[in-house]
């Protein structure tokens, strides 16, 4: 698969832990963060990796901030982005079997580099189930589309 990747200054000591590490599970990365401490928006960052996954130039995308909060904030403003903010693994294998996040936000300041890979290999190697789940996730994709609900 083919990962986005988008970090602000926050989180770009993670960042650079993450990109080894899921290249180390056989998946091609595509950088779209910074390599600093230098501050950046969020916003824009989270902008790149949402805009690579919705025009397919990546299939799945991770989103790094301080917190992870304000990033998935931004990523879901993108018309068809499930972004979710984890902390820990269970919540990251649910996100993808159970609501197709296809945008997984964590915080540098947040996780650490060992718990970051923990969640990440967790959330790449889940499979959206389907069934009732297409129909809740439908209803997501409705309320962004409508605002509302049928």
């Amino acid at each position: 698969m083919k990962i986005a990747i988008g970090n602000d200054h926050g989180a770009y000591e993670l960042k650079f832990e993450i990109m080894k590490y899921v290249e180390e599970l056989g998946h091609e990365v595509i950088n779209f963060g910074v390599d600093s401490a230098e501050s950046v928006d969020y916003p824009a960052q989270g902008l790149k990796v949402a805009n690579a996954v919705i025009s397919g130039e990546a299939d799945l995308g991770i989103a790094l901030c301080g917190t992870g909060v304000g990033i998935s904030m931004a990523c879901n403003k993108v018309k068809g982005i499930r972004a979710v903010v984890c902390s820990e693994p269970f919540s990251a294998k649910m996100s993808r079997e159970h609501n197709n996040a296809n945008i997984l936000c964590m915080g540098g300041r947040v996780v650490g580099p060992e718990l970051g890979k923990m969640i990440v290999k967790e959330w790449l190697n889940a499979e959206f189930q389907g069934g009732r789940h297409q129909r809740r996730v439908n209803q997501i994709m409705e309320i962004e589309e409508t605002g509302t609900l049928k």
